[in-house]
């Protein structure tokens, strides 16, 4: 390891080099972190939920690594938007098919993370993907499928993940097998705002939002867990990765109004574009939250037969 600028120190990553923070979670821990000392964090609620998932030590193609990835603390916001099954399913890889609500009507979201404290430090994420058909759900009614979406374990597809750090680009992108891109990132969420910014290529802005956090509804750690599955292919297979959030200050909106989405140059706005958006049907809000991200594992995934 050799020193770079100030405050920051040079690791190996799955045969990468990769800049941390010196002294970082990261820097003194390689994924496994003292709880305990965690727990001592003011910004940190309490650790009870990463007990109860333990870590486990694998081989991954970036090497020897532990799993899950806690993130202690962080916060979310999620644009849930209809859009035409035919624009998602050309952009989908020919063996999944979009979860449909309507005939002909799909799912897409964007989603904004900012994590605070975090097994690799504090990073920011911005991300554009879809909803996908997983073999074991039927058809799902509209009205079900709409107010479950905070709670319900869903499946996706991910187009495309920038990110602020490099060792998040290099952990998701070769180990996750994640569209993943290093770029200006920016994304605030409090109780009153939320707010995000993603740089382009040429320094412009790619995707931009502002809009009123909702009203935010305190819970026990473990009270509501969502879960998230979503499919990559790494090598020529297919992989799932699952990540399982511990909601403790959220809420959601239906219909959100004085939602400020703005589209610009880059690939988070090629994608949105390019999947024939309708309307906005729901935004939620973690104001704060904690979240485990487990390695991926091989798998099979949804098959596109039958798909109307």
């Amino acid at each position: 390891m050799s020193a770079t600028r100030p405050g920051t120190i040079e690791v190996e990553l799955g045969g990468r080099v990769v800049t941390v923070p010196e002294g970082g979670l990261y820097d003194r821990y390689r994924m496994r972190t003292d709880l305990d000392e965690v727990a001592r964090d003011p910004r940190v609620s309490g650790v009870d939920y990463f007990r109860r998932l333990p870590k486990s030590r694998v081989d991954s193609r970036i090497g020897e690594t532990y799993t899950p990835n806690y993130y202690y603390r962080m916060s979310s916001a999620r644009l849930t938007m209809l859009a035409r099954s035919r624009a998602i399913r050309a952009r989908l890889p020919r063996e999944l098919a979009p979860l449909e609500v309507a005939p002909g009507i799909g799912l897409v979201s964007a989603m904004f993370f900012r994590y605070d404290m975090c097994d690799i430090d504090f990073y920011t994420e911005v991300g554009v993907g879809v909803a996908v058909r997983p073999a074991r759900h039927g058809r799902l009614g509209f009205a079900d499928l709409v107010t479950g979406l905070d709670t319900d374990h869903l499946d996706s597809y991910v187009f495309s993940l920038p990110v602020s750090t490099e060792i998040a680009r290099v952990r998701g992108h070769d180990g996750y097998g994640f569209p993943k891109w290093v770029t200006e990132v920016d994304v605030d969420i409090d109780a009153t705002r939320t707010t995000a910014r993603v740089a382009g290529d040429n320094g412009d802005t790619d995707l931009s939002l502002s809009v009123a956090t909702p009203k935010q509804t305190r819970y026990r750690s473990g009270e509501r867990v969502s879960s998230l599955t979503s499919y990559t292919t790494m090598d020529g297979a297919w992989f799932s990765t699952l990540s399982q959030t511990n909601l403790l200050a959220a809420g959601s909106t239906s219909f959100p109004r004085g939602v400020d989405l703005r589209l610009g140059r880059g690939r988070l706005s090629e994608d949105l574009r390019s999947l024939a958006l309708i309307k906005t049907i729901r935004l939620d809000v973690t104001t704060e939250g904690q979240l485990a991200l487990h390695m991926p594992v091989p798998t099979s995934v949804p098959s596109r037969s039958g798909d109307s």
